[in-house]
């Protein structure tokens, strides 16, 4: 990479989680509100954070965000562990994804733990999570307490949106193979998500953000997606929701929650993705980011996920320069999300500097074990 290559990394990385996080604390206090309540308090769409109650402070990101990070260290810690000449495994992800069932379980870290992000204690609070997220991680632990089964997919048949919801960061990877980008992301949302359209959704977003990633527009990054989710078994439902939300994009019709509504609540994976995609065609200019996250987030359907997903898009595709500042500065964990987007970027570009099997031996293995 040249160092503007790494520049434009580094801003598409950060945009991606900070994009997904700001969605996701526009989404998170109206999730559960119909249509009409939330167009009564917001007639422009939710454009402003909000307070949910004394324990739930405007800015607040919910278990979309927390997972998403814990994705982000999962991916991390793979890359560290190919120091074992093991490959990319990407069951450290699901190792990481137990670390954050101990933030839902725990008042605050045990002290058990190794890596960094199990001690940041404001994650230590239960932000609405998905039941199938913790009965699945909470089944694949042994006696109750440590997972076995690191890599087995779920034994469920959810096609929930907490799968897609949190995937967008394998997208990141500057790996060239869409197609192994792909399946990596709908193995991860398996851990969690039985199936197929679950799996098949988180797929697809991946392979939008990482063609985004590699410096396509959107409809181009949509086309690839959309002919290699294609030719896996399954792809119906979530080629039909993408298929729906494009063709909605394209007529001339008011951006509007009524619109929304008509591609479904967002509770399930393709329909999440297809609102996500939709609000972001809606609006595709850098200049236009807060106009389509508020369109993502003020429907009665589950908002906090569709903004997420929706800001996830926009934030790869844009960097974070367009992001709106009047959202990024207040953003719950905003520290947590910069630190893990630039030691992303770091190990994925960075790592002989950091950690090797010969060496340089750095506290960058005490900071992210390999495993």
């Amino acid at each position: 990479m040249t160092r503007a290559d790494d520049e434009a990394y580094r801003a598409r990385v950060r945009g991606c989680l900070l994009g997904g996080a700001i969605g996701d604390a526009l989404g998170g206090p109206v999730e559960f509100d119909d249509r009409s309540s939330i167009v009564a308090d917001h007639p422009d769409g939710v454009r402003e954070f909000v307070a949910k109650g004394p324990y739930w402070p405007a800015g607040t990101v919910t278990d979309d965000t927390q997972m998403t990070l814990f994705t982000v260290e999962g991916l991390i810690r793979a890359g560290v562990r190919t120091d074992r000449g093991i490959g990319f495994t990407l069951g450290v992800v699901h190792h990481a994804y137990d670390r954050w069932l101990d933030t839902q379980l725990l008042l605050k870290p045990s002290g058990e733990r190794d890596g960094w992000l199990q001690s940041v204690r404001w994650l230590y609070a239960r932000r609405a999570p998905g039941n199938t997220c913790l009965e699945a991680l909470t089944a694949a632990r042994k006696d109750g307490d440590t997972i076995q089964r690191f890599g087995e997919q779920a034994v469920n048949d959810s096609k929930g949106c907490g799968g897609v919801m949190r995937v967008a960061p394998v997208g990141l990877l500057p790996a060239n193979n869409a197609e192994w980008i792909f399946d990596a992301a709908a193995q991860i949302a398996g851990y969690t998500h039985g199936h197929v359209t679950g799996k098949l959704a988180s797929g697809a977003l991946a392979a939008i953000i990482h063609h985004l990633n590699q410096g396509a527009g959107l409809d181009d990054a949509l086309d690839e997606a959309q002919t290699l989710l294609a030719t896996k078994p399954g792809h119906e439902e979530t080629i039909a929701a993408l298929a729906a939300a494009r063709e909605l994009a394209a007529q001339d019709l008011a951006h509007s929650p009524e619109t929304i509504e008509r591609l479904g609540g967002g509770w399930i994976a393709e329909e999440a993705l297809a609102i996500g995609v939709y609000c972001a065609l809606a609006y595709p200019e850098p200049d236009q980011f807060l106009d389509a996250l508020a369109l993502a987030v003020t429907h009665s359907g589950d908002s906090d996920s569709t903004g997420a997903i929706c800001g996830n898009i926009l934030g790869a595709l844009h960097g974070e320069t367009a992001l709106p500042a009047e959202l990024v500065f207040p953003l719950e964990g905003r520290g947590t999300i910069l630190q893990l987007a630039d030691d992303f970027v770091l190990e994925f570009t960075r790592a002989n500097r950091l950690h090797g099997d010969y060496g340089p031996h750095t506290t960058w293995t005490t900071r992210y074990p390999g495993w």
